[in-house]
């Protein structure tokens, strides 16, 4: 049984009331007259509807984000009254880019799950699930700096990074023996994010990413390792997803007497007056693999 105010929130959140429906299991016109009552209890409109969609009023959304913020705290006090300091059950909701999630996180998820069978996961692997509040996201591991925001971050680690290229393009092109030598080759881009940012270097050097040329951005790492194996270009990554193919001699590290600044990775979750012991373990954990990066060699 769902009561007025807890259909009112899923209603923002899924945009319409037909969207809110489907994800209950239940009619329409079952929410409207519910939210409809409780309009007419607080006196205010809460909500203008369509057929397509349905946005909360000035004083909807304020009823939206003090109400939400009261049932998030409900939600976590239950949560930490009801489970002793070492239990953790329920469902944990992860977000996390692909590559680094299956790699990293889907195990730390599973060696959880061994530890604590009475929790179960969702992991939602992409560059879509950036809002932890309209994707109703638990947690979410990102890669790189973080934008300004109303999360709370925890710090993983860093992520170590190499300059790669095939011995292919270095036969063709060259090999580039200092930062500036960069500017002659050819980039394959994760992200125009990545083809907007400078390559940095610990000791402060930096190559202007004004200087780099490119004719290839694809968002996958996996392809933009194949690319570089066949001699496309260079390309700037996490040392972990690359360290396979520079043992096999198939990619080989450059301007390694130059230290690259590493990635940061962080943990954010939304702000509330208790974090659920699951949130906790997992970080904790996800520090653990992410600290073992720093073991990765070129060799």
């Amino acid at each position: 049984m769902h009561d007025a105010k807890s259909l009112f929130i899923r209603v923002v959140e899924a945009g319409s009331l037909k969207n809110a429906a489907a994800q209950l299991g239940i009619e329409p016109s079952s929410i409207s007259r519910k939210v409809a009552a409780l309009e007419k209890r607080l006196g205010v409109k809460l909500l203008n509807r369509s057929t397509v969609r349905t946005t909360p009023t000035e004083q909807g959304q304020t009823y939206y984000e003090r109400l939400k913020d009261i049932l998030d705290a409900q939600q976590a006090l239950d949560e930490e009254i009801s489970n002793s300091i070492n239990k953790v059950n329920g469902t944990l909701r992860i977000g996390a880019p692909v590559d680094f999630g299956s790699q990293f996180v889907v195990p730390v998820c599973r060696a959880m799950q061994k530890q604590y069978p009475d929790l179960n996961f969702e992991l939602f692997l992409g560059s879509d699930f950036e809002n932890l509040f309209s994707n109703k996201i638990d947690v979410a591991v990102r890669i790189g700096e973080l934008a300004n925001s109303q999360l709370i971050a925890r710090k993983l680690g860093e992520i170590p990074r190499v300059l790669v290229a095939s011995q292919q393009y270095l036969e063709k092109f060259g090999i580039p023996l200092n930062p500036m030598d960069l500017e002659q080759h050819n980039f394959i881009f994760y992200s125009q994010k990545q083809a907007k940012s400078d390559i940095e270097y610990l000791n402060f050097t930096r190559f202007p990413h004004v200087k780099m040329h490119s004719n290839f951005t694809v968002n996958s790492v996996s392809a933009v390792r194949d690319l570089v194996i066949n001699g496309v270009g260079i390309h700037l990554g996490p040392l972990w997803f690359f360290s396979e193919a520079i043992h096999k001699k198939q990619l080989i590290p450059l301007l390694t007497d130059y230290q690259l600044k590493s990635y940061s990775s962080h943990a954010v979750y939304k702000k509330q007056p208790y974090t659920p012991q699951k949130i906790k373990v997992f970080i904790d954990k996800m520090k653990e693999a992410v600290s073992t990066l720093h073991n990765s060699s070129f060799n």
